[in-house]
C-alpha cells in the first residue's frame, strides 16, 4: 500500500504560508519536486505513493496527469507570491516517483516548461529525472535533452537476475548499458541507483552488481541499504519465511565494499549513500534537501518546505485532481518547525554530508562528545581540529548513532 501521510495540522484551503516562511527567503535556494506516481509494476518493497492501473481507479487519469501538475506549478506560484514570498528562479528541478518516464517525455517536458514559465530558471541549474532502464528509449531522451533536462537517474538496483526477481524489477541487466549509452548521446549526465541487500542476494552477487555499474562509467552512484517497510509484499515474504531476512552484518559488508569499489573508479562519498565522479556531478537538488534550502512539491503525496513551513499533498490522484479543479489547495496538512526542531533536522542531515557539521554549531554536550567520537574512530581528528564533523567510513556506517550522541537530550 502506498506510504502513509503524517499528522499535521489542517492545511487552509486557500495554501497561504505563514510570515515564518517568507523570513530569509532571498538567502535560500529554490527548488521544484515533482511527482510522477505512477507505475507499470508495483515492487515488492516499494512502499512510495505509486499506483499501477488497476490500483488508480476512477477519477484519475495518466492523460490528463500533466496539465493536473502544471495547474499545481501555477497555483504554487501564486501562493508564494500572496505570501510575500520573493520571486526566486529555480535552481534544482527533480521529477521522481514513481517511474516519471511512464509519462510520455512530451508530458514531462509541458510540467518544466510551465514551471519555468512561472519562475524563470538559473543558468546552468540541474534538472533530473528518474526513470527505469525499460521506460526511455533514444528518442524520448532526446525531447527530455531539448526540453532542458540535464541528468537522468536510472534504478538499475541490481545486474544480478534473482535479486531483480526479488525485488520485482521489471527490466533485464542487459538494457542498463543500452540506457546509459543513449542518455550519454543526448547529452545527458547519468546517475546509477543500487540496493543492496536484498534476501538472496550473495556479497558476490553485491560486488558483481558495483563492478558492472562502474563499468558503464556513471557520473554519479547511489547505493542505499533496503529498508524493509511494514505493508509491503517483501515484508510479508520474509514474515511468511519465504526469503530471508535482513542482517545488519550483511548490510555493513556491502556498503564497504561499496565505498572501496565506488572510490577506487574514481568517484567520491560526498553523502553517506552517494558518491560523484567530481563535485559538480553530486545531485545538486538532494544536497538542497539536505542543507534545509526551500522546494515546492508538485503531485499526489508530495511533500514541500518553504521556511520552516512544511506541508504534504493528499495521496490519492483522483482527490489530488479533484481540488486542484475546485481551485483550492492540494495540501492535506503541515506544520510550522520551530527552532530546535529546524536545529535538530540540520545536525542529522549535514552530519551525513562529506562537507561535514560545524562543531561549533552544535550545543556544550554536542561539542564534548567530540573527543570520544574521534578515540571510537568515527569522526575525522583532522577535519574535527579544523572544527568540522565528518563521519569516518566506521562513522558513516553508524551515523544514526554518532548523531544521536551529539544532539542534546
Amino acid at each position: 500500500m502506498p506510504s502513509v501521510l503524517p499528522l499535521g495540522d489542517p492545511a487552509p484551503s486557500d495554501g497561504i504560508l505563514p510570515p515564518q516562511a517568507a523570513v530569509g527567503a532571498g538567502d535560500r535556494a529554490f527548488g521544484l519536486y515533482v511527482h510522477i506516481p505512477f507505475c507499470a509494476v508495483r515492487c515488492g518493497y516499494c512502499d512510495f505513493n505509486t499506483y499501477t492501473a488497476t490500483e488508480l481507479g476512477g477519477g484519475a487519469s495518466q492523460d490528463a496527469y500533466a496539465g493536473t501538475a502544471a495547474s499545481e506549478v501555477a497555483f504554487a506560484a501564486d501562493v508564494l507570491k500572496d505570501s510575500g514570498v520573493p520571486d526566486r528562479k529555480l535552481s534544482t528541478v527533480f521529477f521522481g516517483g514513481g517511474t516519471p518516464t511512464l509519462l510520455p517525455a512530451e508530458d514531462l517536458a509541458l510540467i518544466l516548461r510551465t514551471a519555468i514559465g512561472q519562475w524563470g530558471i538559473e543558468e546552468g541549474a540541474e534538472v533530473t529525472t528518474e526513470a527505469n532502464p525499460d521506460s526511455v528509449t533514444p528518442e524520448s531522451l532526446a525531447v527530455l535533452r531539448d526540453a532542458g533536462f540535464t541528468r537522468v537517474s536510472f534504478g538499475m538496483q541490481s545486474a544480478v537476475p534473482h535479486v531483480l526477481k526479488v525485488l520485482d524489477r521489471t527490466h533485464t541487466p542487459s538494457r542498463v548499458p543500452l540506457v546509459v549509452q543513449w542518455a550519454r548521446d543526448a547529452g545527458l549526465a547519468v546517475s546509477l541507483d543500487l540496493i543492496y541487500g536484498t534476501p538472496g542476494e550473495s556479497l558476490a552477487d553485491w560486488q558483481y552488481s558495483l563492478e558492472t555499474a562502474l563499468s558503464y562509467e556513471p557520473d554519479h552512484i547511489s547505493a542505499y541499504a533496503l529498508i524493509v517497510e511494514d505493508g509491503t509484499k517483501l515484508a510479508a515474504q520474509i514474515r511468511r519465511g519465504e526469503v530471508p531476512g535482513i542482517d545488519d552484518d550483511d548490510h555493513a559488508d556491502k556498503y564497504e565494499l561499496a565505498d572501496r569499489l565506488i572510490t577506487s573508479a574514481g568517484l567520491e562519498w560526498y553523502e553517506v549513500s552517494n558518491w560523484a565522479r567530481t563535485p559538480e556531478q553530486a545531485c545538486r537538488h538532494n544536497l538542497a534537501y539536505w542543507r534545509g534550502d526551500d522546494w515546492w512539491g508538485i503531485g499526489p503525496g508530495a511533500h514541500s518546505h518553504v521556511g520552516g513551513v512544511r506541508w504534504w499533498n493528499v495521496k490519492h490522484p483522483a482527490a489530488y485532481a479533484g481540488r486542484l479543479a475546485q481551485g483550492t489547495s492540494p495540501a492535506a496538512g503541515r506544520e510550522t518547525l520551530d527552532a530546535e526542531t529546524r536545529n535538530v533536522e540540520r545536525v542529522m542531515l549535514e552530519a551525513r554530508l562529506q562537507s561535514g557539521l560545524e562543531v561549533a554549531s552544535l550545543d556544550t554536550v554536542g561539542r564534548h562528545q567530540i573527543a570520544g567520537l574521534i578515540a571510537e574512530g568515527l569522526v575525522d581528528p583532522g577535519a574535527a581540529f579544523r572544527g568540522t564533523l565528518v563521519l569516518t567510513l566506521k562513522g558513516r556506517l553508524l551515523a544514526d548513532a554518532v548523531v544521536r550522541r551529539i544532539l542534546p537530550d
